[in-house]
């Protein structure tokens, strides 16, 4: 069966911190409380997300990859990945604050969990008034200090602290100490793992569980990376109808259009699939003289056999992900 621009049906996950902003902002459709998460592409397994529309209807990305290889993935990514999607993909929705967490190297990740790492970046779509997000850390500290803050409950005051607005982007590599704040939207986008250390979770009781939930501190403590940087945010152009550099990293590009015009996109050089992720406005993309709707908090996949798209707008910003 031929393949063709993909949408995916969204898994909506409880997060103790969810809101209501993937259903009242990105028109998601669900109807039970404190949704925190939509995975919009998801090859986790038991978490796999099925195509949503079209004759591939109901086929999972495991499906998908096993019959057409390279076809989908492009034959490079294949070499590397096999019938494994490299990436996830997720709007985020934080009413409340998220856990302060940090993830395992790709190395780590295997050797104790058997799974990939969990390099990710998130591009900020909407934030309320002083909404900030936390990344990294103000002040130099040890692992003993680090403890000991810990034990104080004073951990929050050396992490950097950051407001943010619509279309800032941060970079999270392994390591880095991170978390979302209160009143945050963003898309986020990561290799396909699962992994989290939460290292503190502001002594709050799960009113699902009526329990705390488990720190990982004891898994943390070697991954963590303690040193200070210049700066977290990410600094990028937006000029208009081109493929402005958001982040490129050995685990994925991602690029942002900032489109009000017909745009001609040729992807036979890049030997990838090609994820576009709506973060405003409305496109339409054609492919084989088929057009496709995308509008803000959509997603569609483009296998890597489809390297011929127009994408027209009149008002919108796409961030472009590809391996």
């Amino acid at each position: 069966m031929k393949l063709y621009p993909l949408k995916f049906a969204p898994i909506f996950k409880y997060r103790i911190w969810g809101g209501e902003k993937l259903k009242t902002v990105l028109n998601k459709k669900y109807s039970e409380e404190n949704i925190g998460e939509s995975w919009e592409i998801s090859g986790v397994e038991n978490d796999e997300t099925l195509v949503a529309e079209g004759p591939l209807k109901g086929k999972s990305l495991k499906e998908l990859l096993t019959i057409h290889k390279g076809d989908f993935l492009g034959e490079i990514v294949y070499d590397i990945f096999g019938d494994t999607f490299p990436l996830l993909i997720k709007f985020i929705d934080a009413k409340t604050p998220l856990s302060i967490q940090v993830h395992p190297s790709n190395e780590i990740a295997k050797e104790r969990h058997n799974s990939f790492g969990k390099n990710e970046m998130w591009y900020v779509m909407q934030a309320d008034d002083d909404a900030e997000l936390i990344v990294g850390f103000d002040k130099q500290i040890t692992q003993a200090d680090y403890k000991t803050h810990l034990e104080n409950n004073t951990i929050l005051n050396v992490m950097h602290h950051e407001k943010v607005s619509n279309g800032d982007t941060f970079y999270i590599p392994t390591g880095r100490v991170h978390a979302i704040g209160a009143g945050v939207l963003l898309a986020e986008i990561q290799q396909t793992s699962d992994i989290t250390y939460r290292i503190y979770d502001y002594d709050r009781v799960d009113a699902k569980t009526g329990a705390k939930r488990e720190l990982h501190n004891n898994l943390a403590i070697d991954v963590i990376d303690y040193n200070v940087h210049n700066t977290y945010k990410t600094h990028y152009n937006l000029d208009k109808n081109v493929s402005n550099t958001l982040v490129h990293s050995p685990y994925f590009k991602t690029n942002i259009l900032d489109l009000n015009q017909e745009v001609k996109k040729d992807y036979s050089t890049i030997d990838s699939f090609v994820i576009y992720i709506c973060v405003q406005g409305e496109v339409i993309v054609t492919s084989n003289g088929e057009n496709y709707q995308l509008k803000q908090g959509e997603t569609l996949l483009i296998p890597a056999s489809l390297n011929q798209l127009q994408l027209k707008a009149t008002k919108a910003k796409l961030l472009e992900v590809y391996y």
